[in-house]
Formats: C-alpha cells, structure tokens, sequence
C-alpha cells in the first residue's frame, strides 16, 4: 500500500504535510551541509543552538507572542506538564505571599473533558497532598444532555472561580481532543473561556492546554495568558515535543520557594532552568524540533494563521454538514451540542451499534485510517489537523453521505 492510499484520520500522532516529510528525511541525512544527521549533530553545537533560536522566533511571528512572554522546548509531553505547572505555580504563589497558609491557597481548574480532568486530578494529588485547595471553578458535565457527559462548554455564568488574591492559576484545555470539545476563540460566544473576568490584573495567571488545537487558528489576546502549552504531535510534528508559552514572571527561583515551603520541584520541570539554559539544559528533542521548524516555514509560506483558520473552519463544516444528514436520517448522533463543537476532533456515535463494524470496514476499504473513538469513549472521532486538506475533508464528506442509502438498510 502507497502513502497516497491512506488518509490519516487519527487523533494523533497525527498525519503531517508531505512535503515537509521529505525535507525532513534529507535532514536525517545531512543537515544543512554539517556531513551530519540531524539526530546525530550536538545539542550544544551551532548548528542546533541557530535551530533553537530560529523556531522561537518563528512561533513567536505566527503568533505575535509579545516580549513579556518566554518560548521554551521541553520533553516529556504535555501530560507531564500537569505536575510542572503545579509545582512551578504554587512555587510562584509561595514567593508572592509567604503569609498565605497552604489551606488558604487555592488552584482552579475548568473541566471540559478527559484532559483537563487528568490535569485536574493531578493537580489535586500533588498540589492537595500539601493541603492547598483544588477547586473545579466550572464543569462540563451538569450542563450536559445527561447530567453526567463532556458534551459541552459551561456558560459563564457557571463559573465560580476562587478568591483571586488567593488562587495561584487558573486551568482550561482549549481543545478536549477525546470528547470533541472545543472554546471558542471569540470573547463574544458564550462557549469561549471568560477572559474577561481575569483581564483587569495578571494574577491569576491563566494557563491554557492547546495541544491539540495550538497553530491551527490565531490566539487571540495571547497576552492575557499566563502560560498557553502543547504537545506538538497533531499540527506541529512528532511526538515527544511540547512546546510552553510562559510569562517571564513566571519563571521563578523553585529552590528559594521551597525554602518558604512550597514542594520541591526537580530541576528538569522548572520553568526557570528551562529559561536560564535557552532550552537546552539536557538533550532536547532535536528531531521534533527540526520538523516543527519545518512545519511553521510552511505555513508561513502559505500565509501564516489567517488562511489556515479559514482552511480549517471550511474543513469542520464540510464534516459536520454530512454528519447532520446522518443524524437526521436517525443513523448517528452527534456527541457535542451545536456552539462546542471541536474544529480539529469531530466525535459521533452510531444509533444502532450494528453499524460500527459496517463502518469500519468501509472506511478500510477507503483508506480512511484512525476513526475509531479513544478507547475511554468509544464511538468514532474524525480528526481535522492542519495537514488535512480541504480536499481531503472533501472526500471524507463524500464517504460519510455515501453511507447514508447502506444505513438505512442495517
């Protein structure tokens, strides 16, 4: 079977452009004329220092991330930066007010989905084993069509976020990759997260999960944020990048902090060390750093976030468009409510569980790789990253209509 066979439909990792893959292989071989791989060359050499500073610089255009904010690269996913945000943040917090008691403190956390409930409890197991209180400011689930599912983004008025002079951060995942879950990127919708309840002062510092949605639509007021993070593997490269956005005062001495109490923080997590070492403390991830670089020239090429965002919403369209004539026909039901709705992680679930292995088959058939939901959830999920085109979209529109005259006969 061809590359040209397969459409890679997968939540990642995800499928990145081709183009780019064959850059990437030349590097492999021989980076920028050194006689050398790029996984062979030092982290510590010229070569890859010029990589560091170039993808920072890159991200830092794409973006218009302002000077009062530090890009870093670390390993380790962004699963690991559930305890580093704590450990850093409440580090930070001790710093601030060594006067204010552990059972005085609180974090905040927004529940939207898996992810941001993992962050939640682990920000609960470490940062609540020292007695700080580890607060759910709004949740998903009782604004739900069955009390109890991640089917939607809670409207303002449920958020009850924790007295400000007292909370170290506040948490939302932008993007819940396994629910299909998604902020909307205008203060003006309901569904966005409520910056504007945060806006008028720095503390708390908002920290935002963009792993699976971060380089496919600008950021707006990207300044608000305290910290903004994600794991390259769905727009940006392979795994084993993340990739942190983190306000320079946030970048803390951990050591001095846990001489006023706060936990220990190993040297490895700590934003500051990050910083201090221009992200080069240890050996980082030198291939994924070399593919994301990669990656952004291509979409600055193409005109950077702008044509991308409207690339991407005509993708989510063309997807929920055909998949609303499913749910009419009685075939599916859509798992997100209208206005929550995730542009990168489309999820959907048969009425009749007799279809799914129907489906299955059908979209083997048609190259059509990586639908089925996450094993936590079951159901099917059609991931719309940014090497997706609207070709692409095009033809898993066709299939999915296609389905519909089969459907009814099962």
């Amino acid at each position: 079977m061809e590359r040209s066979d397969v459409l890679n439909l997968g939540a990642g990792p995800s499928a990145l452009p081709e183009s780019v893959l064959q850059e990437a292989a030349k590097g492999l071989l021989n980076y920028n004329g050194t006689g050398m791989g790029i996984t062979e060359i030092s982290h510590r050499s010229k070569e890859f220092q010029a990589l560091t500073t170039e993808l920072g610089t890159k991200i830092r255009e794409l973006l218009d991330v302002p000077a009062t904010h530090e890009i870093l690269f670390i390993q380790g996913g962004a699963s690991l930066q559930f305890s580093a945000i704590v450990l850093n943040l409440l580090s930070r917090f001790k710093l601030l007010h060594p006067e204010v008691p552990s059972n005085e403190t609180y974090i905040d956390y927004v529940v939207t989905g898996v992810w941001s409930k993992k962050a939640f409890e682990e920000g609960k197991r470490l940062a609540g084993s020292v007695g700080v209180n580890v607060n759910i400011a709004a949740d998903a689930r009782p604004h739900s069509r069955d009390g109890k599912s991640f089917d939607n983004i809670p409207p303002h008025s449920a958020y009850q976020l924790s007295p400000r002079a007292q909370t170290a951060f506040v948490y939302y995942c932008e993007n819940e990759t396994v629910n299909g879950v998604q902020f909307a990127s205008s203060q003006a919708m309901t569904t966005s997260f409520p910056l504007r309840m945060l806006e008028d002062s720095i503390d708390p510092p908002i920290v935002a999960d963009f792993s699976s949605s971060f380089l496919s639509r600008p950021i707006p007021n990207i300044g608000s944020y305290g910290m903004i993070y994600g794991g390259a593997q769905k727009n940006v490269g392979p795994a084993g990048l993340t990739i942190l956005i983190v306000r320079k005062d946030l970048l803390v001495d951990v050591d001095e902090a846990h001489k006023l109490g706060a936990p220990v923080v190993p040297l490895t997590l700590s934003f500051k060390t990050l910083a201090d070492h221009s992200s080069l403390y240890n050996t980082p991830p030198m291939f994924s750093m070399y593919v994301a670089l990669l990656v952004i020239k291509d979409i600055l090429v193409r005109g950077g976030l702008g044509p991308l965002e409207e690339d991407n919403y005509q993708k989510q369209e063309t997807i929920y468009a055909a998949l609303d004539k499913l749910e009419s026909a009685g075939v599916i039901r859509l798992n997100v409510t209208p206005g929550s709705r995730s542009w990168m992680n489309v999820t959907f679930t048969f009425i009749d569980s007799t279809n799914e292995t129907s489906f299955l088959k059908a979209a083997e058939e048609k190259g059509l790789r990586g639908v089925k939901g996450h094993r936590s959830v079951g159901g099917f999920r059609i991931s719309l990253y940014n090497a997706i085109t609207k070709e692409n979209a095009d033809t898993v529109a066709r299939f999915l209509t296609g389905f519909l005259e089969p459907s009814k006969s099962h």
